[in-house]
């Protein structure tokens, strides 16, 4: 079967996770994904654990969940980037690569002469991605940094959390890395496009991604709420800046999230609740209204959600076409019946003989469908394979340099 980008070479020089994720799309939409990993170490995010995955005898293996969760169906080669013999088997495969991802502090692989400006010069073709912290320029350019940081420093954490004056008010992080997941997508996003232009123009372009710059963006419109009204977005808890009601509200069994995004919507939640009235009073007939009377009308909607259960109310509201739902945790999740339609969960060949667990790609092609083949690969899985056939070094050879730490 085609694959989207079954074409394309990526030599991935990334670990963690803004790296990682990047590629794995790549991958998972059908390039070669050759990724480059320290010889007996790997990348970090392999010991990031418990929980390992467990061998076909229930033993940990070295590989954690974290690792698992982006580097699927890749190629793993262990190359020791500091000897000079490692830096020429990166050059090697970086003369016929379309795309290199690397994520090494600035300056880093300038010194090992594989920069963007060494590298293109046998290949003009490349496109080059650096992902850092906080970009290649800049008074903080040269400092490490990590999602939590970028998370505080971007803004995110200033407008998450619950609000000042109530218990348990504090600036809150995501629950996930949100930061490195950000920029793997619009590293994504970067790559595709200078593949792009390479198609009209013929040649490669250096890419320059920070996650500072990254969490910054996702602002949207808070920081366009900041740009036009002067004033500082503050934590709001579960509520919307922009829009009334949407939130989380007590039910007399459980919680449920309203999320009314329109006047319509607004008028078919309000009869569904049998308060009519909320729907016509002028305070609360339009968005802007609500917004500027949210203080009168959330007690008012408050109280009315007491009066039925959770699931009772997810019920009737979908049947009024009003959008809500319940807060699942992951078990939920994956045994929500849309969920298991989509076919999300993933179990995938692992090179120490099991299967392995993923989540899908949500991205659907007609066309070219996503394809996925294997699970993230064991430390230095394909050696042999690329250094033999891709690079046509014998055993011997092989041997030599294993026997050296290099690979």
């Amino acid at each position: 079967m085609t694959t989207a980008l079954g074409h394309l070479k990526v030599l991935d020089l990334t670990r963690i996770l803004a790296g990682p994720w990047a590629t794995q799309n790549l991958a998972d939409m059908g390039a070669e994904v050759i990724k480059i990993e320290r010889p007996g170490v790997g990348d970090d995010s392999r010991s990031w654990g418990p929980p390992f995955l467990k061998d076909a005898h229930g033993r940990e293996t070295r590989d954690a969940s974290y690792f698992l969760s982006a580097n699927r169906g890749k190629r793993s080669v262990t190359v020791d980037l500091a000897s000079p013999e490692g830096q020429e088997i990166i050059r090697q495969l970086a003369r016929d690569a379309d795309v290199l991802v690397e994520n090494y502090k600035v300056g880093t692989l300038a010194r090992y002469g594989l920069a963007y400006e060494d590298l293109r010069k046998s290949n003009p073709r490349l496109v080059y991605c650096s992902i850092t912290g906080f970009g290649q320029s800049g008074p903080y350019a040269a400092l490490p940094g990590y999602d939590y940081v970028f998370q505080g420093m971007g803004g995110l954490m200033s407008i998450t959390g619950i609000p000042e004056g109530q218990p348990g008010a504090a600036p809150m992080k995501s629950g996930v890395a949100i930061s490195d997941l950000l920029t793997g997508m619009y590293a994504t996003t970067a790559i595709l496009a200078a593949i792009e232009h390479r198609h009209v123009s013929g040649a490669g372009q250096y890419i320059d991604m920070a996650l500072l710059d990254c969490v910054v963006t996702v602002n949207s419109y808070q920081a366009i709420n900041y740009f036009l009204s002067g004033k500082i977005p503050q934590r709001m808890g579960n509520q919307h800046s922009n829009m009334v009601p949407y939130q989380v509200f007590d039910c007399k069994e459980g919680e449920i999230i309203i999320a009314v995004g329109n006047d319509s919507q607004y008028v078919a939640y309000c009869n569904a609740i049998q308060r009519p009235s909320l729907a016509t009073d002028p305070r609360f007939a339009t968005g802007p209204q609500r917004l500027r009377h949210r203080e009168v009308l959330l007690p008012l909607l408050a109280q009315a959600m007491l009066e039925r259960t959770m699931g009772e109310w997810v019920a009737l509201l979908e049947d009024r076409n009003v959008p809500c739902g319940p807060i699942n945790n992951l078990e939920q999740v994956f045994q929500d019946p849309q969920v298991r339609h989509r076919e999300m969960q993933l179990s995938l060949p692992h090179g120490e003989g099991v299967e392995a667990p993923g989540v899908a790609n949500p991205i659907r092609l007609s066309e070219t469908p996503i394809q996925y083949t294997r699970s993230a690969p064991v430390l230095g899985e394909h050696n042999h394979q690329i250094l033999q056939g891709r690079l046509g070094l014998s055993d011997e050879r092989i041997a030599q340099l294993k026997a050296k730490g290099i690979v």
